[in-house]
């Protein structure tokens, strides 16, 4: 495994890691000339994903699967974030990082589910690493159309419920152009990056599965209140 405080310490650089394959014992440091984020009053929802959000078609959680998300973002056949092969840029030994720093309370996933009890089935979801007022998303997945876009969702309600500031999607690709990801170069995500670490006297934040949490308590139909929060702003 890669040592979680080097890991840490990256991410707070702009820096993240990859590998070549899933079987590869070495790690990239990536650190892009381009970055990509979604302005949390930014993310982009069509009328077909506010009514998807607001029929309740998933149920969704936080944290309650997160091995199982690292490894179905990681699944052969899925197209890597560096071109359209079959290889995964989640390697064994990334994938076994992120789990220990789920442990330790420093990465957090999304997952979409349906049916109920014990024929519950995950179909969608995605992780990440949080720090601070940031959110490096990683990787998602879906296996129905629109559960990782329901997912990114309840994402975006949960930091803005914790009051958080940075979604960092590193890449940009045409999925998150649809959704409303903006490409930046790297010296500007560095300060936002230093500006959303920077200690506030203002509002305090929480974490992102107290704000997940706040959400799906707070209503009776989260996914009805959600949908309203995000295209007010969107």
């Amino acid at each position: 495994m890669i040592d979680p405080e080097l890991l840490m310490l990256a991410y707070r650089s702009g820096i993240f890691p990859m590998a070549e394959s899933r079987d590869d014992a070495e790690v990239m440091w990536i650190e892009p000339r381009e970055r990509a984020i979604i302005p949390l009053d930014g993310l982009h929802v069509s009328r077909s994903l506010a009514k998807v959000l607001r029929s309740g078609r998933f149920t969704v959680t936080c944290n309650t699967a997160f091995a199982e998300v690292v490894e179905a973002c990681a699944a052969p056949r899925r197209p890597s974030r560096i071109d359209d092969g079959t290889e995964s840029w989640i390697s064994h030994r990334i994938a076994a990082s992120y789990r220990l720093l789920h442990r330790m309370g420093s990465a957090h996933s999304i997952e979409c589910w349906t049916g109920d009890g014990g024929s519950r089935e995950l179909v969608g979801g995605l992780y990440g690493v949080g720090f601070g007022r940031v959110f490096c998303g990683e990787s998602m997945f879906s296996f129905v159309s629109d559960a990782s876009k329901v997912a990114l969702c309840w994402l975006v309600a949960a930091m803005k419920a914790s009051r958080l500031e940075l979604l960092d999607c590193q890449f940009m690709t045409p999925h998150l152009s649809t959704m409303g990801a903006v490409a930046m170069q790297q010296s500007e995500y560095l300060h936002l990056l230093e500006k959303a670490l920077r200690p506030t006297r203002e509002a305090s934040f929480a974490s992102l599965p107290d704000g997940f949490h706040s959400l799906s308590s707070g209503a009776s139909s989260p996914g009805k209140l959600i949908a309203q929060s995000l295209t007010q702003t969107s």
